[in-house]
């Protein structure tokens, strides 16, 4: 009985040090408040069914990355009916008065690569949130289960298409 409470403790220990994975990949994949909170259950959820098969010799941030990625790719494609409604108001930027142009113009650039991420398809949108997380090309090829030089190539490419359409 002590092992499994031990195996509690560790799970535990490690969703709060890195519980921040979760909540961005539910951010990046969900839009909706509801739908980011049942996200970020159905990955700690499916983080804890997973954990037996964890291997400690893997760095937890990769494993648990490459989990919640899968389950957020699950999670939209079961949702996709959803996917085609309007962009929600951010209305923390509405109800700011317009202050400094500068800052202006840098919340649009910010809101307009919040929308390039959302349009792209998920391989897509992890590698973007991978990429802003500063992972590796190896790490985010471990987790995504492509090769290195295959996320050097889709990284470039994201690279230059955010410059042409941003």
């Amino acid at each position: 009985m002590a092992r499994g409470t031990d195996r509690q403790e560790r799970f535990r220990e490690l969703i709060e040090r890195h519980r921040g994975i979760v909540f961005k990949v539910a951010h990046t994949y969900a839009w909706q408040a509801d739908d980011r909170e049942e996200l970020a259950q159905e990955i700690a959820a499916q983080l804890w069914r997973a954990f037996p098969g964890y291997d400690p010799a893997r760095p937890f941030p990769t494993w648990m990355y490459r989990i919640a990625l899968n389950v957020a790719i699950s999670f939209v494609r079961g949702n996709s009916r959803h996917r085609h409604h309007a962009v929600p108001l951010d209305e923390e930027l509405h109800d700011q008065a317009d202050g400094n142009a500068a800052d202006h113009e840098s919340d649009q650039q910010v809101r307009a690569l919040h929308r390039f991420i959302h349009a792209q398809d998920p391989l897509n949108r992890a590698l973007l949130l991978l990429y802003l997380e500063d992972r590796s090309y190896r790490e985010m090829a471990e987790v995504l289960g492509i090769s290195e030089t295959n996320v050097a190539t889709k990284i470039s490419r994201l690279k230059q298409r955010i410059r042409n359409e941003i």
